[in-house]
């Protein structure tokens, strides 16, 4: 007797999957993916699931541009997670969030009251070996949802490094970290940002981290890590490559393309990270 290919399964779950997967071929993918993928078609449209689904995101993207990160609640997690100096809060030349977007340049320069706060933090007899920027970029979400524990696990990674005052920036680009690292007299200076949110993914964090920060640092002066969030590359990883680029470019005296991170030393090293993005740039 033939057994028929439901009773041949070695279980009723596994044959649901094979003949959904024989009926949407995209069945087996999609639990891999955030992509849209195989969204299907109802007449000349998309199947109403799926423009709910796409109408949902681009609100989500939306809101993540035009929302405003509660610096208070950061300043309180960075607290209780045992950062004991005091945040620096700094605000770009844009004064609002519709300046911010149509005027990208004023975003990458300090106010003439915050350079004042954060000389108040400089010290010019011993330079600090690195800045911390948090930075709401495009993305508040991303701030809110993964700057606290990106910061600290940062932070742990570098704890023999002497580390300025943190500093909380609004309406900033990314070469904000710039001037902020030439005020404070920093080696270095790394600014984790909100990145531009996408369909798929609206709380993704970046790092840019710059040697030597000065007012016209080119883009390729940096080396950035992205994609950090819970389906990304995880906050720990993150912090495990920042350290190694961090130690690297101090002992090269450079950062940015020819910066190029070493997988296998990565793997290696404690807590080091499977996965190593390269130098790119996701803000401006």
């Amino acid at each position: 007797m033939t057994r028929s290919p439901l009773s041949a399964s070695p279980s009723r779950s596994s044959a649901v999957v094979d003949i959904d997967s024989q009926r949407d071929p995209f069945a087996r993918l999609r639990p891999s993916t955030r992509a849209r993928i195989g969204l299907g078609r109802a007449g000349d449209g998309l199947p109403t699931d799926a423009l709910l689904d796409f109408q949902l995101a681009h609100a989500r993207a939306r809101d993540a541009v035009h929302a405003a990160v509660d610096w208070d609640t950061i300043a309180t997690g960075l607290h209780q997670g045992g950062w004991d100096q005091t945040p620096l809060r700094v605000q770009s030349r844009a004064t609002n969030r519709p300046d911010y977007l149509r005027r990208p340049d004023w975003g990458r320069r300090l106010d003439a009251a915050s350079v004042g706060t954060v000389l108040t933090a400089r010290d010019d007899e011993t330079p600090y070996d690195l800045a911390f920027v948090l930075a709401d970029g495009l993305s508040a979400t991303a701030v809110m949802q993964n700057g606290v524990a990106t910061l600290l696990a940062c932070r742990m990674a570098l704890s023999d490094w002497r580390i300025a005052p943190p500093v909380f920036a609004s309406q900033a680009r990314v070469a904000l970290g710039d001037e902020v690292g030439q005020s404070l007299n920093a080696r270095m200076v790394a600014i984790l940002i909100g990145e531009r949110p996408g369909l798929s993914v609206a709380e993704s964090l970046g790092i840019y981290l710059t040697w030597q920060p000065l007012v016209g640092r080119r883009d390729s002066e940096r080396n950035c890590i992205s994609n950090i969030h819970p389906d990304g590359l995880s906050a720990d990883h993150a912090a495990a490559l920042l350290a190694w680029l961090a130690r690297e470019g101090q002992r090269l005296a450079m950062t940015g393309v020819d910066l190029k991170p070493d997988e296998r030393a990565l793997l290696a090293s404690p807590g080091g990270s499977p996965a190593v993005p390269g130098s790119s740039e996701h803000q401006a």
